[in-house]
């Protein structure tokens, strides 16, 4: 089964007069569908875009993985001890809040930062806090996220390349910038994204220039709605 969100429908967020602009593809605070609430894992990929200043401060999570991928600009990210780390285009962070931490987000440049943040339930509540950054991950190296069945492959394509999709119970894709054509045609622009259930091995293959793309292969069919 195969069902694309497209990026107008994504939920509106954020804080406008705070430069902060938030586009939901899931739940999240005020915006409450009871048929969106997660698939597999995966509970939130919001895209935010943060003006110059503009960021989140500090505030609490438990019991959640958090990842972030820059698309552009640079994000400034600062743990319960007050440590600033700051990542940038083709960085993953991974924050694991565990039983509970605080941390703080925000748009440490001069030009605007437009990131993509997912939010996964771990297997099981509880344990330590766990902060990670990995640079410059490179196209094919999959990141298994601790605490749970799920994997991340980046996809940056050339106009024209064609990458696998995994075979795995639950994908999800989201198309980051560039148009790309999964499986049979269904094209996915930025914003978008496709949900796939029990579909198999499918293509992905980028259209008319380059496509970036973030495919989250999910072990389990359980909670997918």
């Amino acid at each position: 089964m195969l069902q694309v969100r497209r990026a107008d429908v994504r939920y509106r967020g954020g804080d406008p007069a705070a430069g902060i602009d938030t586009r939901h593809a899931f739940s999240f605070g005020a915006f409450y569908d009871p048929d969106n609430v997660r698939f597999g894992a995966l509970t939130a990929c919001n895209e935010e875009r943060l003006a110059p200043g503009a960021g989140f401060p500090p505030h609490a999570h438990r019991d959640v993985e958090i990842v972030s991928w820059v698309a552009e600009g640079r994000l400034c990210h600062e743990d319960a001890e007050g440590r600033a780390t700051v990542i940038g285009p083709g960085d993953v962070q991974r924050l694991t809040a565990g039983s509970g931490t605080r941390h703080a987000e925000r748009n440490a440049g001069e030009e605007p930062l437009r990131f993509v943040q997912m939010w996964l339930i771990p297997d099981r509540p509880g344990g330590e806090p766990e902060y990670e950054v990995v640079r410059g991950i490179a196209d094919g190296t999959p990141y298994a996220l601790p605490r749970t069945d799920a994997v991340l492959h980046v996809r940056r394509l050339a106009a024209g390349e064609r990458t696998a999709v995994p075979a795995a119970p639950l994908v999800y894709v989201h198309a980051v910038r560039g148009t790309a054509v999964l499986g049979g045609g269904e094209r996915l622009s930025a914003g978008d994204a496709a949900r796939l259930t029990g579909a198999g091995e499918l293509a992905l293959c980028a259209a008319e220039g380059p496509a970036e793309l973030l495919v989250w292969e999910l072990g389990s069919a359980g909670g997918a709605r």
